[in-house]
C-alpha cells in the first residue's frame, strides 16, 4: 500500500456509498486522488479534483482522463438496481456498459493504467454451465466483465474485475435493505418485505474497500475476476431477525408483503481463491458489521437502540 503515495488516482462514482469510503481510503495512503460523478459534485466547487462527467459520453470520459491523467483507475460509477421493469434495459446499458466500456477504451488510449473495475455477484460467473443474468443490470455488468477481459487479452491493458457480493455499512442510503429494516425498526414502524428466502453473501463497506486497495497494488493479478464477499450466505429473514433482536424485538416484520423478483440467485464468494490471488479475507463478522451499521443510523436519526451495542 505504500506504492500508494503520491500516485495520480482517478475513483469514478466517487461521491457514491463505496466510492467515497475508498477516496478516503487512498488520501489516507498519500494518494492524489481525483473523483467522478455525474450528479454529486457541486459544480461551484473550485476544487480541481472534483470533476463532473457522464461516463457514458466518451468525449466526457476523454475529458476526465486528460485532467486526472491517472496511473490508477478504480471505476465504481454504475447505475446499481436490482428491478426487472423493461425501462432499466436502456439505463443500465447506457450507464453500466457503455461507461465500462468508454472507461477501458479511454484508459487504453492514456498509456494503460491499471482500471480496477466494480463487478457485481448479480452477474454470473465465467465458469460452470451457461447461464442466464437475473435482471438488466446484471447482464450489462457481465457484458462489462466481458468486455474488461477483451481489453486486457487484446489490448493488454491491467484491468482487475472485482465481483462484490452484497455490500452493507454506515454510509448506505435505502432503498438498500439494511438501511431500509434499520431505520423502519428506529421509526417503531414493522417493515414490508419479500419472503425473506433468498440466501445472501453480506459483506461489510469497510473490508471492500481493502479489496479494491489490494487490487491495485498486487502484482500478477492483471485480468482475473475475484470474488469480494464473506464466503458464508444468510437469508434475507436471518438478517432481518438480527436486526429486530438488536432494534426492538417487540416487532414484527412482515415477510411477503413484497413480491420476490423472479430469477434471483444465491451466489456465495470463493474466497479462498481471493485470498489466494489477492492476500485479502473479510475481517468483520456479520455481527459487528451490523452493530456498526446501526450505531451510524440511530445517532442520525436521534434514537437509541434498545440494544445496539450488545
Amino acid at each position: 500500500m505504500d506504492a500508494l503515495g503520491g500516485r495520480r488516482v482517478l475513483v469514478t462514482g466517487g461521491s457514491g456509498f463505496i466510492g467515497s469510503r475508498l477516496s478516503a481510503r487512498l488520501r489516507s495512503l498519500g494518494a492524489d486522488v481525483y473523483v467522478t460523478s455525474r450528479t454529486g459534485v457541486d459544480p461551484a466547487s473550485d476544487d480541481r479534483r472534483r470533476l463532473r462527467a457522464d461516463l457514458a459520453s466518451l468525449d466526457e470520459t476523454r475529458v476526465v482522463f486528460a485532467a486526472a491523467r491517472p496511473d490508477l483507475v478504480f471505476h465504481l460509477a454504475s447505475r446499481v438496481t436490482g428491478g426487472r421493469e423493461l425501462d432499466l434495459v436502456q439505463a443500465t446499458l447506457l450507464d453500466n456498459l457503455i461507461a465500462t466500456v468508454n472507461v477501458l477504451m479511454v484508459a487504453t488510449e492514456g498509456g494503460n493504467p491499471r482500471v480496477v473495475l466494480a463487478g457485481s455477484m448479480e452477474e454470473p460467473g465465467f465458469d460452470g454451465p451457461i447461464a442466464v443474468p437475473p435482471s438488466p443490470y446484471a447482464a450489462a455488468k457481465w457484458s462489462a466483465s466481458n468486455y474488461a477481459r477483451m481489453f486486457h487479452a487484446l489490448y493488454g491493458l491491467p484491468v482487475v474485475n472485482l465481483r462484490v457480493f452484497m455490500v452493507y455499512g454506515p454510509g448506505q442510503g435505502e432503498p438498500r435493505l439494511i438501511p431500509y429494516v434499520m431505520r423502519s425498526l428506529l421509526r417503531g414502524e414493522a417493515p414490508q418485505l419479500t419472503s425473506g428466502t433468498r440466501a445472501i453473501d453480506w459483506v461489510y463497506v469497510d473490508d471492500v474497500v481493502e479489496a479494491f486497495v489490494l487490487a491495485s497494488t498486487t502484482a500478477g493479478i492483471e485480468g482475473e475476476l475475484l470474488d469480494i464477499g464473506s464466503g458464508e450466505s444468510v437469508t434475507i429473514r436471518r438478517l432481518v431477525e438480527k436486526i429486530v433482536a438488536m432494534v426492538d424485538p417487540e416487532i414484527d416484520p412482515v415477510f411477503g408483503a413484497v413480491a420476490d423478483r423472479p430469477l434471483e440467485t444465491s451466489n456465495v464468494a470463493d474466497v479462498r481463491r481471493t485470498e489466494a490471488k489477492l492476500d485479502w479475507r473479510p475481517a468483520t463478522s456479520l455481527d459487528d458489521g451490523l452493530k456498526a451499521t446501526l450505531e451510524w443510523l440511530a445517532q442520525r436519526q436521534g434514537i437509541e437502540p434498545a440494544d445496539a451495542s450488545a
